[in-house]
């Protein structure tokens, strides 16, 4: 890209500088990539927002991006530059053509955010002060009452201590007034002088009290206020969504009672609702019972909900092919070494709402789910996709620069993500005890295993270990919460990945996944956040930013961007690209600065650096009437011999509900739950007994991790113990618990 030329002259003066001096106007250079570097833009300061615009023109009808000045950093870095950010995803690194013009516009940006947090401040403190309850109003006044109580005990503890302190520099200055010798004066008067200290002390003390009962008598009512305010909104919101989603609901039935529709369409009307959760999300599907919310509503499935099949049992598929000879064709491909297809998902309906009003605000691990939002996998599967693009790990061992072996786990990172775009379902909870193998040795070099090691919270562990030279290792913990509109789901937990030869030993954590218009609309889900890859060997690290969507901007969607940094933080690559469909890095190449520095820009030849790391392989054939299943998805469930009884191709709700059987599926997952929380009550009372009794107990351990200090992170985790793939070549499976 080469160094940003100067403005011209006088580009960057701005209209509105004078006065107050936070208002203005006028061309700044800002820096957008290391292939482009920094570019010419007009920036307009009004209202406490800044805004840029490609040129003056383009203020009439486009602007490129707005930062709220309100909450927002300034922060000068040399002579021209300066950075403008939230704390969130938007930083601005601007450019002036000068120093004197760079000091115009941080001085009109500093007033104009001072004047930005006060109108905030105002408009805080103004508003309805009718809106606070009866009840709240007592509340206050009680708690109000009670300091201004304390304080005057203060007040009196004050007037005490000044009554005692004057009469005590009274006694002082009397023995002052002796014929004493010189040196006892001399003591006299440091007592004197620390006792009128120490009345002044206490009555600051009495001030600062009193100032602490002004400012709590202001904030509370504004408090007050917001709470108040957020339970209106939640309120209003509750209703808003019960409205749509039953409006939806009638509209769907009408339109289904009018029309009816060829068993061969794609697609069908309310198809997209079939789907609650997002498929990285760990939820349980039970708990105790003062913790299930509407169990007989959903489990029962009502017909008046829609729970039948409607048009087509086969979403997309030709009407001359039925479950059963799909399921035939499932045997069949069983036998084979991978299977390519897996029986198309059935067009069930189901009223949403009736399921998802009572979890706004919750952990999903509380709430009953059918198997009608789930897709016919477990999260211990899901976990082992994340080993799809295992090829990036068999590179990144063969490199022999750290760097370059730091881009290719950067890659492999983003590559897990890449499944997630359209699979909007979520995964079968895994029972405690439930594991998952994948014994890909002789064709990929590698085999994998997952364990359920904890069911409140759930904790999945997995270890993959590859003859290419490599070891993968994580335990996740997923927290999920229903906000209404969306589903955040935090994944919790460290991964790490060892290379062999040369001992580098890379961690990372993932990023938050959001799923969208969970109640009415198409869903969608994006990844948002940022992940810090460290080589605990070298120091060298690699900063990936998911960039979360927004409506409006004129960005890809998904981007991803990196920088690969060595124990300096000097810059040696960049990393561009998409988390659902490729990654490429480009050798920074540092141009001198004006300074004599180095400049965020790189010279014209980084070009030709691109390197493609990673690129998404196509989905399967007709994968939109199979979940979205890449193709190693569609292998994980196939039946294998010779696997542990607690493996997850083995659960049998999981099974139906694969092969399209989803009512004798939901009375099986019943019959599960019900299973592992009688086994939970059992641990619970022999855990009591023996706590009564005095004797030692056990609690549940896993049965192939172990849990254990992890020597690089110090954190607790569950670390592969071994034996397993011993167990599974003797076929000895007595140490397994009967959990189907």
């Amino acid at each position: 890209a080469g160094p940003a030329p100067a403005p011209p002259t006088g580009g960057s003066g701005g209209s509105g500088a004078g006065g107050s001096g936070s208002a203005r106007e006028g061309w700044l250079f800002k820096w957008t990539n290391y292939i482009k570097g920094y570019q010419r833009r007009w920036f307009v300061l009004s209202n406490g927002l800044l805004s840029y615009y490609r040129s003056k023109a383009e203020m009439r009808h486009t602007c490129r991006g707005t930062i709220n000045l309100a909450t927002a950093n300034i922060t000068v870095e040399d002579s021209c530059n300066f950075i403008i950010s939230n704390g969130g995803a938007q930083t601005y690194h601007l450019k002036a053509s000068s120093e004197v013009e760079r000091q115009r516009w941080v001085t009109a940006l500093e007033l104009a955010k001072a004047k930005a947090v006060k109108m905030l401040a105002e408009s805080d403190e103004s508003g309805d002060e009718e809106s606070v309850s009866q009840t709240d109003k007592t509340e206050l006044q009680n708690t109000l009452r009670t300091l201004s109580s304390k304080v005057e005990d203060l007040s009196t503890c004050n007037d005490l201590i000044a009554k005692h302190g004057t009469a005590l520099q009274r006694s002082l200055s009397e023995l002052e007034s002796l014929k004493l010798p010189a040196e006892s004066n001399e003591k006299i008067k440091q007592v004197n002088e620390r006792a009128t200290l120490f009345r002044i002390t206490s009555n600051a003390m009495i001030n600062a009290c009193r100032d602490f009962l002004m400012l709590a008598q202001t904030h509370s009512k504004k408090w007050q206020k917001s709470l108040q305010y957020e339970r209106d909104q939640r309120i209003r919101l509750e209703e808003t969504l019960e409205q749509l989603a039953k409006q939806h609901n009638h509209l769907e039935r009408a339109f289904r009672g009018a029309t009816v529709l060829p068993a061969n369409t794609p697609g069908s009307v309310g198809s997209g609702k079939d789907q609650c959760c997002s498929g990285k999300g760990d939820m349980s599907d039970e708990d105790d019972e003062n913790e299930f919310f509407d169990a007989p509503e959903i489990i029962t499935m009502p017909e008046n909900l829609g729970h039948k099949r409607t048009g087509s049992n086969i979403s997309g598929a030709s009407s001359d092919i039925s479950l059963d000879e799909q399921y035939k064709h499932q045997l069949e491909e069983t036998k084979k070494e991978k299977r390519t297809r897996i029986p198309y998902k059935p067009n069930y309906s189901l009223n949403l709402w009736s399921i998802m009003k009572n979890c706004i605000g919750k952990e999903l691990s509380k709430i009953p789910m059918p198997v009608n939002f789930n897709e016919p996998l477990s999260m211990l599967q899901r976990l082992t996709e994340d080993l799809e693009y295992h090829e990036l790990l068999d590179r990144a061992a063969k490199c022999e620069n750290s760097l370059e072996q730091l881009c290719y786990v950067a890659a492999f990172t983003v590559s897990s993500y890449s499944t997630t775009v359209f699979r909007t379902s979520k995964p079968f909870n895994p029972l405690l005890g439930e594991t998952f193998e994948l014994d890909r040795l002789e064709e990929n070099g590698y085999r994998s295993l997952c364990e359920q090691v904890s069911h409140h919270p759930p904790a999945a562990a997995h270890h993959a270990e590859s003859k290419n030279g490599w070891t993968l290792r994580q335990e996740i913990k997923i927290t999920s919460k229903f906000r209404g509109k969306y589903l955040s789901i935090m994944p919790l937990g460290t991964i790490h990945c060892i290379f062999h030869a040369t001992g580098h030993h890379y961690t990372w954590k993932k990023v938050t996944t959001t799923v969208h218009n969970i109640i009415v609309g198409k869903l969608w889900i994006d990844q948002s956040g940022e992940i810090d890859i460290v080589n605990h060997k070298t120091g060298d690290k690699c900063n990936l930013k998911f960039v979360p969507y927004s409506y409006f901007s004129r960005d890809v969607a998904r981007k991803v961007t990196g920088e690969v940094t060595d124990p300096s933080g000097k810059v040696h690559f960049a990393l561009l690209g998409t988390w659902d469909e490729k990654m490429e890095c480009f050798k920074v190449q540092p141009v001198i600065g004006e300074n004599g520095g180095d400049a965020r820009q790189r010279g014209h030849e980084a070009e030709d650096s691109r390197v493609m790391l990673w690129k998404r392989n196509p989905l399967p054939k007709n994968a939109e009437n199979m979940y979205y299943f890449s193709e190693l998805a569609l292998t994980l469930n196939a039946w294998e011999s010779g696997t542990a009884p607690t493996d997850s191709r083995l659960r049998p709700d999981q099974r139906l509900m694969e092969n399209g059987r989803w009512d004798e599926a939901n009375a099986e997952k019943q019959r599960l739950e019900e299973k592992q929380r009688l086994s939970r009550k059992k641990r619970e009372a022999e855990a009591m007994k023996a706590t009564e009794d005095g004797t030692p107990y056990d609690p549940y351990k896993a049965l192939w991790f172990e849990r254990k200090k992890d020597p690089v992170t110090k954190e607790l985790t569950h670390i592969y113990r071994g034996e397993y793939w011993e167990c599974k070549e003797k076929q000895d499976w007595s140490s397994c618990p009967d959990i189907f």
